[in-house]
């Protein structure tokens, strides 16, 4: 029941407000939608810029996201409020959080999409940081798909003073894949799961954003079926 009402509010105002922001303020360059798996669970990975990646990321997507957001947002008066209506799950950063780990299970577990931004925080030079071990853990244990996606355009915007103006955004879509199943999900396993992930999101990015997985390009690890 909760779940249903959290679908109801989310979709309300995405198709509201958020929708109505988007149309008014960004001009919104989108390659890959053919990517998005129509039903079905998965992982949705980016790199994160700005925090209004997530709006931007939400009001294109076709399907409801389950973000896990840093816990500190929910002690934000309002904001911390409409982020539980919108049945969002909230993630101690850089620690094993076990009850934010189950959340993020029973959400994929309903057949749903859960949003994570793998660098666990915002870049502050705009290029790819070194990726957290929370995403890939998460893989490794549940087996669920992953969709990897990559947005620029919003690194040097500024709210609330852009959104009035016509900001162009770029994203890319790339193909869902698997990380390899691991014998024992252990630190060695984490890390190159994370780095795989990071490597699925920088290929997407124009080479000034790779950052620390600047040689994407070059090649990709093997270590992910792709489908």
């Amino acid at each position: 029941m909760i779940n249903k009402l959290a679908t109801f509010f989310y979709w309300l105002n995405i198709r509201t407000w958020a929708s109505l922001l988007m149309l008014i303020s960004v001009k919104l360059h989108l390659d890959g939608k053919e990517n998005v798996p129509r039903q079905g669970p998965f992982i949705f990975v980016a790199n994160h810029l700005n925090n209004a990646d997530s709006l931007a990321l939400t009001a294109m997507f076709p399907r409801r996201i389950v973000w896990m957001v840093k816990k500190e947002w929910f002690a934000t008066p309002v904001v911390g409020w409409l982020f539980r209506l919108f049945g969002l799950i909230p993630v101690r950063r850089f620690e094993a959080d076990l009850k934010a780990l189950r959340e993020a299970q029973r959400a994929l577990d309903r057949g749903g999409v859960l949003g994570m931004f793998p660098e666990g925080t915002r870049s502050q030079t705009a290029a790819l940081a070194k990726g957290e071990p929370g995403t890939a853990v998460i893989a490794l244990r549940t087996g669920a798909r992953i969709l990897p996606v990559a947005i620029w355009g919003t690194e040097n915007l500024k709210l609330p003073r852009d959104f009035f103006r016509r900001n162009h955004i770029y994203m890319s879509i790339g193909r869902p894949f698997r990380l390899r199943e691991a014998k024992r999900i252990n630190k060695q396993a984490a890390e190159s799961g994370t780095r795989e992930i990071m490597m699925q999101i920088a290929v997407l990015l124009p080479e000034r954003f790779r950052g620390v997985y600047a040689d994407a390009g070059e090649s990709l690890p093997a270590a992910a079926t792709t489908e």
